[in-house]
């Protein structure tokens, strides 16, 4: 006769298994080191061309699957882009978005607010850039046996991995451009991905070009007592 799973063990907990206590003084200098590094990282719109190996994509992308989320059901999918035929086609399809966008579906307020950093709706960067990271939610996955669930708190899910994953690319040597077209339902269907997976965000990422340059307006950031409050 075959045994049940005992189910009172199966969800037990276990030690933590790599956390490594670090001095006060430690701490300090690993938060300033991370926070000195990540103030480097810029949005850019201008890519190089040169080629990222993949596997350089796939450390990032392994990063970025660890990040913490609902219920531990990792509802995210990364499609890694490198297909020049592929990004071609998003082009297109991005830049028809954007054509309508600026042309009357964004309001006055949006448009104004987006002014001094200088978009419009070319993108060429979408066929420049080496790699696209074009990151899924999905409203239900498989889980071990098979079986389809809800999965939970999808969009903070999907936004910490992203942070995790730009924060991996920068940590890499590689520029990053959050690129939102919307709607996005077009990724969809060229990555072919199924109907409850949603498009959050197309990640542009690779070397920055010689001659890149980003909008002064975006080196404004607010002070710590404009964003922090503590009690």
């Amino acid at each position: 006769m075959t045994s049940r799973p005992n189910l009172t063990t199966e969800f037990l907990p276990i030690p933590l298994p790599d956390y490594q206590e670090r001095s006060v003084d430690d701490m300090r200098r690993g938060a300033q080191s991370f926070y000195d590094e990540i103030r480097t990282r810029h949005t850019v719109r201008e890519f190089s061309d040169r080629p990222v190996p993949r596997d350089i994509i796939e450390t990032c992308i392994r990063a970025a699957g660890t990040a913490p989320n609902g219920a531990n059901h990792q509802p995210w999918h990364f499609s890694a882009i490198g297909d020049p035929a592929m990004k071609k086609k998003i082009r297109a399809a991005a830049e028809e978005e954007e054509r309508a966008f600026y042309a009357g579906r964004a309001s006055d307020e949006w448009i104004e607010a987006l002014r001094p950093l200088g978009t419009d709706d070319s993108k060429p960067f979408l066929e420049t850039a080496p790699w696209l990271i074009c990151i899924f939610g999905e409203r239900k996955s498989a889980s071990a046996d098979g079986k389809f669930r809800k999965n939970y708190y999808v969009p903070e899910s999907v936004s910490i991995a992203t942070g995790f994953l730009i924060a991996g690319l920068h940590r890499a040597g590689l520029a990053t451009l959050t690129h939102t077209p919307s709607p996005m339902n077009f990724l969809t269907e060229i990555c072919g991905r199924p109907d409850h997976n949603k498009p959050y965000i197309l990640l542009v990422t690779g070397y920055p070009a010689p001659d890149a340059t980003i909008p002064k307006h975006a080196t404004e950031k607010k002070d710590l007592s404009e964003i922090a409050t503590f009690f």
